[in-house]
């Protein structure tokens, strides 16, 4: 592999990672919480159907990112009431939606199989470091989504370490009664959680479909939701470890592009595509050989119930 060849390697994973890092992020604060959300592949799917349907029709991807967001929140909120208010069963009910979002966004989604987008997000060169040899177009030359992904990155880290909300949330995850006992409402700390894991889940989907791909599919993410939820884990619930995750996934997804697109290994390009799914379930058996590790950094009320007074 040539300079080129790398230089392509690296931007390619940078941008396939956006999806990745903005649904990851979204689940690790609402695993946070306390709540576990299986319905991430549902949320960017109904994301990205919003999300490009709003683009074709008003023409600006702008809004169709937004409404890919406000979608995702709001299926979201639909879960934090069943799971929340009414006690409903989490995994049950995560499972739920996400075969609901696969339904509902093949069927909303059949009038705009085959639209185009007239226009599409251009790159932001960052002026200076874009002109860097090499490194300037694989790291500094990508549309904002992608910076907003570091940034996002960052933010959750600080808001979950550094602040005093995010103190409030790390409460509320290790020990819900201990939070309420403090006269902290955990119902609202834990659907604010749920509501802003749905909305960057949509946002993740709409990229992919309005930015990256520019065109809608039915079940056009393939599993990438799965992927985000098994990013959490593999994090140890940390946004940088989920940033660095993200990146090996991504560089995984576009290696096997990069090798499909060409003629120097015989290898069926079925059997690439399969690498970044397999590389995921290597991953969860050896993170699953060390039960102590996920004790020790899994919230404690990860996926139980709470109901204030019981």
């Amino acid at each position: 592999m040539d300079a080129m060849q790398l230089t392509v390697l690296l931007s390619n994973t940078l941008v396939i990672a956006v999806p990745l890092i903005l649904a990851g992020l979204g689940e690790l604060v609402t695993e946070r919480s306390g709540v576990l959300n299986l319905g991430v592949e549902g949320m960017m799917l109904i994301g990205a159907v919003c999300g490009y349907a709003v683009t074709v029709v008003s023409g600006n991807q702008w809004l169709g990112l937004l409404a890919a967001a406000a979608a995702g929140a709001i299926i979201a909120g639909v879960y934090a009431l069943l799971v929340l208010v009414l006690l409903a069963n989490q995994v049950a009910a995560g499972l739920a939606l996400s075969m609901l979002g696969v339904g509902l966004s093949a069927y909303g989604g059949i009038d705009y199989t085959g639209a185009t987008i007239a226009h599409t997000i251009s790159p932001w060169p960052i002026p200076f470091l874009a002109d860097l040899p090499l490194l300037g177009a694989a790291l500094f030359r990508h549309t904002p989504l992608v910076y907003l992904s570091w940034i996002a990155v960052a933010a959750v880290w600080w808001f979950i370490y550094r602040s005093r909300s995010g103190l409030v949330l790390r409460a509320v995850g290790e020990s819900p009664d201990s939070a309420h006992s403090l006269g902290y409402s955990v119902r609202g700390v834990r659907a604010a959680a749920v509501v802003f894991g749905g909305a960057m889940a949509g946002l993740a989907g709409g990229y992919y479909a309005v930015v990256y791909l520019r065109l809608w599919q039915e079940q056009m993410t393939a599993g990438l939701g799965w992927i985000a939820l098994g990013l959490v884990v593999f994090a140890a619930w940390r946004p940088w470890r989920l940033l660095a995750g993200a990146l090996l996934f991504g560089c995984l997804m576009a290696l096997q592009f990069q090798l499909q697109s060409t003629s120097l290994l015989a290898i069926p390009s079925s059997l690439l595509a399969c690498l970044p799914y397999l590389a995921t379930v290597v991953v969860l058996v050896m993170i699953s050989r060390d039960p102590q590790m996920l004790r020790r950094n899994a919230p404690a009320s990860l996926g139980k119930t709470f109901f204030p007074g019981t």
